[in-house]
């Protein structure tokens, strides 16, 4: 027993042991929800935190100890977000056909998400720092996280936020759209990339890839925005 303690003490804080475990936890989590054809309940974010949550609580593993090995994952976040100007790219003549549609959903989508955040936590008595880490909660982590920063916010508490929102968006979109009635695929996609960055993205080409297309067009035009709008509305309304 003692020899596996010791086992344990040693490979615990070993940054490889926990990035193996992420990466083995999230195809764990996507191989459920495929065996379950993809069920918006069934998020692979969702399960992986399920499933790796139990395990440091089991081991008392603390967070800046897990993040030692999951920073590797942190870091792809960065490219990723680059990479969405591809969709963008690959979509280019579908925009310039309906630029002035997309820039006005754009704008509203952006200020509500920012601005019914803060003035929800302000109706409820949040702390300001609850509030400014908040606001910039429906774009994608890197810029959010950024923008939490330079706020005053507290960028561990945005990144919580970020997630939620993008497990929330991923889970209730699809059967939101088909109660509203909304069966256009570039306009599903792009209300749920907008509101719910990457989680629901990926959400959203699963269900159909020019759903996706849009998705990723609203995500990467949203973290622009947001960046812009974010410390604007904290003035105004803080």
């Amino acid at each position: 027993m003692t020899d596996v303690a010791n086992l344990w003490s040693y490979l615990s804080t070993s940054p490889l042991l926990w990035l193996t475990a992420t990466v083995l936890a999230y195809l764990a989590a996507d191989a459920v929800a495929r065996r379950l054809d993809n069920n918006p309940l069934a998020n692979p974010v969702i399960l992986a935190v399920l499933m790796i949550t139990p395990v440091l609580w089991v081991t008392q593993t603390e967070y800046a100890t897990y993040f030692e090995g999951a920073q590797f994952i942190h870091f792809l976040l960065g490219p990723a977000t680059i990479a969405l100007a591809l969709p963008l790219w690959d979509n280019r003549e579908t925009i310039s056909q309906s630029v002035a549609p997309i820039l006005l959903a754009l704008l509203a989508g952006s200020v509500t998400a920012a601005g019914s955040a803060i003035l929800l936590a302000q109706a409820f008595g949040l702390s300001t720092e609850v509030i400014l880490s908040l606001a910039p909660k429906s774009t994608t982590a890197p810029v959010a996280l950024g923008i939490s920063e330079a706020v005053g916010g507290l960028p561990a508490l945005t990144a919580v936020l970020v997630i939620l929102t993008g497990i929330i968006g991923a889970v209730i979109v699809t059967p939101l759209m088909t109660v509203l009635r909304i069966k256009d695929w570039r306009a599903r996609g792009f209300s749920v990339g907008l509101a719910s960055h990457g989680i629901g993205t990926a959400r959203a080409f699963q269900v159909n890839p020019t759903a996706g297309a849009y998705a990723g067009i609203a995500m990467a035009l949203n973290a622009l925005l947001t960046s812009i709008i974010v410390p604007v509305l904290v003035r105004w309304l803080i």
